[in-house]
């Protein structure tokens, strides 16, 4: 009688147990990342970069884009795609690293400003202007040396506000829609007041101006219900000059050397952080729902505090720093601050997320809303995924 031989190297192969362990593990997951999302948003993140890298986390960085090294390198994200200014030259960069639009510049003062996935790389004082999105160039302006370039801001509808001196005007604000057509679509002039910036929320132009008051200078927003040329409304800045302005959920915000202030878009004011005798060393407004700020308590050194402020003017979180801060970066819910020896990521109350060590030459970032930040070094990009 012949002795039949079982082929052990088959047992507990079942393809339907297989398939509903990997959906029990499935389920384990989706769970997981549920209840974190429940608790403070950051599950949903995970599992999108799960999803879109193909891994939940990495411990070091990987090099994503190359370009020439410069110290005038200006940096902003436009997605997955990175644009790079320098006084030289303008690139463009996907999501791959490779270079898809550059045209060669010539810039003093280089500047480079995002917002609504797009970017607007301008000289400060001089003529040269242009407008990117992920596919390359959208506008191209030359103002000419009568009228030089003072500030440019996009707003989250990728909407542009340009801040130019003007001849027989103290300054003026032209206003470009969404397509970008190389005429504006609406400009206020000043002749009474100095203007230094300017902000498209919705149908509201805010002009930042600047005047005097019992000797001292004061910051005055004017707003205007575009196409009217004439204000609706206007608010003053109190103790300090106004270095930018922005928005946040619905509501105007101004960044002074003294005070953050929060506005409506009728002009009523809604809240206001002082920095109670500290003084501003950096700010970001890129942040969902929050501004942050990095505070020092002297003119000089390391010893300050980092806060997130949210609209009405309330802190979310205070973190005492006592080491050199080479950046801030602020996007979606995170906050991320690169010290001279690790990377740090905070949620807007200012609780850790995630710490990468060991930065190496690193000396700027840049936060995505996903959670994961583009460390920037001298001639090249790399990605943390925490």
């Amino acid at each position: 009688m012949s002795e039949k031989r079982v082929d052990k190297s088959k047992e507990g192969k079942h393809p339907v147990r297989s398939f509903l362990s990997f959906l029990l593990m499935l389920a384990v997951v989706l769970l997981v990342v549920l209840l974190a999302a429940y608790r403070d948003g950051t599950g949903f993140d995970i599992l999108r970069r799960y999803l879109h890298y193909g891994r939940a986390e990495q411990a070091g960085g990987e090099t994503v884009y190359h370009y020439d090294a410069s110290s005038k390198n200006r940096f902003a994200l436009l997605g997955e795609s990175l644009a790079v200014l320098s006084d030289a030259s303008l690139s463009l960069y996907n999501s791959a690293g490779q270079e898809i639009w550059s045209a060669p510049v010539t810039m003093t003062a280089p500047a480079l400003v995002s917002g609504g996935g797009r970017a607007v790389a301008y000289d400060v004082g001089g003529t040269s202007l242009y407008v990117l999105d992920q596919s390359g160039l959208l506008l191209e302006l030359d103002t000419g040396e009568e009228e030089p370039y003072i500030s440019a801001r996009l707003n989250q509808n990728g909407e542009l506000a340009v801040t130019v001196q003007k001849k027989g005007y103290k300054g003026s604000v032209k206003a470009y829609d969404r397509a970008m057509g190389p005429e504006p679509s609406f400009e206020f002039k000043s002749s009474q007041r100095f203007v230094l910036d300017g902000y498209i929320a919705g149908d509201i132009l805010a002009a930042v101006t600047l005047g005097q008051e019992n000797g001292a200078f004061v910051s005055n927003i004017v707003l205007y219900k575009m196409p009217q040329t004439e204000p609706v409304a206007d608010y003053s800045v109190s103790g300090g000059l106004v270095a930018a302005i922005g928005e946040q959920d619905g509501r105007l915000v101004t960044v002074s050397d003294t005070v953050l202030t929060y506005a409506s878009a009728s002009g009523e004011i809604t809240g206001s952080y002082s920095y109670n005798g500290a003084y501003l060393r950096e700010y970001d407004l890129g942040g969902t729902g929050f501004t942050a700020l990095l505070l020092n308590r002297y003119r000089s050194g390391s010893v300050g505090r980092l806060v997130t402020v949210d609209k009405n003017g309330g802190e979310l979180g205070s973190l005492e720093v006592r080491e050199e801060v080479l950046g801030i970066s602020a996007s979606g819910r995170y906050l991320a601050v690169l010290y001279t020896d690790r990377l740090a990521i905070y949620n807007q109350d200012l609780q850790p997320y995630a710490t990468l060590q060991g930065t190496g030459d690193a000396r700027g970032v840049l936060m995505r809303p996903d959670g994961s930040a583009l460390l920037l070094s001298a001639g090249s990009a790399s990605l943390f995924l925490p």
